[in-house]
């Protein structure tokens, strides 16, 4: 981002956009952003090198947690609408090069030198990744006004893919949502609320601030390993949640240990994913789905700096992603 542009942003102490709510007669409208016609990665722009340098500077040196799942056949996805399985298989063993020799090294090399290959093939919404701007979009348009008609072609978005979003190095915020409750894991269907996430954020005593990472902590991940416990009837957010994290508290990228992210069914009767066009569509906010907030959770983080990196999967609507949280010294200063 610009410097020029940073300094006309400055006042902005919170950029969230009017969310028009649907009717029949005035359809919803994708967000047109304050960082000009060309911004294709939203509220990622609050990042700084300011910001950056603030958060680095409190890391205390402990072991980072690490807020990724392991991927195997038959672990959760997204099947609803057709979408593939994960899936993993040898191209290369070490008995096979023996029989077809692939390099034609001969025999008594490869008997020599074991050969292992492996290749996958996955949804790129499957395991802890981040959502694009471009997944989900209004009209034929997605964020900043790029309509599909002339942007989305047969090998991905022209704009707005996976390879523009930049790491991402920033204050993160753990809400544990389970543990306000009361509960090991939030009830099946359960729509977080606004108020559940400032009764969360009180009764940690943290305070959510502009350009934080907010992370939502169901217990969902607990049963992880059990894909149909798992995708079955998660708890998710609710509209007026995702309101209070973009338009209250500033957050510049959300996430939860669910997918997918949202509850189900739709409050809106005019939109089956209101809270994921409202996030990515209407604010520019990236979402995290299936994050492992349990090792938080045990160790009672719920401050840190987040730092990670989704593949650059380009003209991709998402991309996988292992984020890391790094412990901050007590007692230091906050940006």
């Amino acid at each position: 981002m610009k410097p020029h542009l940073l300094a006309n942003l400055a006042a902005f102490a919170l950029i969230a956009f009017p969310a028009q709510a649907q009717t029949e007669d005035v359809p919803a409208k994708v967000g047109v952003s304050p960082w000009g016609a060309e911004d294709e990665i939203g509220r990622l722009n609050l990042m700084t090198d300011e910001s950056q340098a603030a958060i680095l500077s409190r890391i205390s040196g402990g072991a980072p947690h690490d807020l990724s799942v392991e991927y195997f056949i038959g672990m959760p996805s997204w099947q609803a609408a057709g979408d593939p399985h994960y899936r993993i298989w040898m191209t290369h063993t070490p008995h096979g090069t023996e029989v077809d020799d692939p390099l034609g090294v001969g025999h008594a090399m490869n008997a020599h030198v074991g050969y292992t290959g492996a290749a996958v093939a996955m949804y790129t919404h499957t395991g802890t990744h981040i959502d694009a701007l471009v997944h989900f979009g209004l009209n034929g348009e997605v964020w900043n006004g790029f309509s599909a008609e002339d942007h989305l072609g047969d090998r991905g978005w022209r704009v707005g893919g996976a390879e523009a979003l930049p790491p991402i190095v920033a204050r993160g915020v753990m809400l544990d949502l389970a543990r306000y409750k009361g509960l090991s894991m939030l009830e099946d269907g359960y729509r977080i609320t606004a108020d559940d996430l400032r009764g969360a954020a009180e009764q940690q005593g943290v305070t959510l601030q502009t350009g934080d990472v907010v992370l939502i902590r169901t217990g969902r991940m607990q049963v992880y390993e059990d894909a149909g416990r798992y995708m079955r009837n998660p708890p998710g957010l609710g509209l007026e949640a995702a309101r209070f994290l973009i338009e209250e508290a500033g957050a510049m990228v959300v996430g939860a240990d669910n997918l997918s992210f949202e509850a189900f069914p739709s409050e809106d009767p005019h939109n089956y994913v209101p809270v994921h066009t409202y996030l990515l569509a209407q604010q520019g906010a990236p979402i995290l789905e299936l994050v492992n907030l349990e090792g938080l959770a045990q160790a009672g983080v719920h401050e840190f700096a987040f730092v990670g990196g989704g593949l650059k999967l380009r003209g991709a609507d998402a991309a996988p992603l292992r984020p890391l949280a790094f412990p901050l010294t007590a007692g230091a200063p906050r940006p």
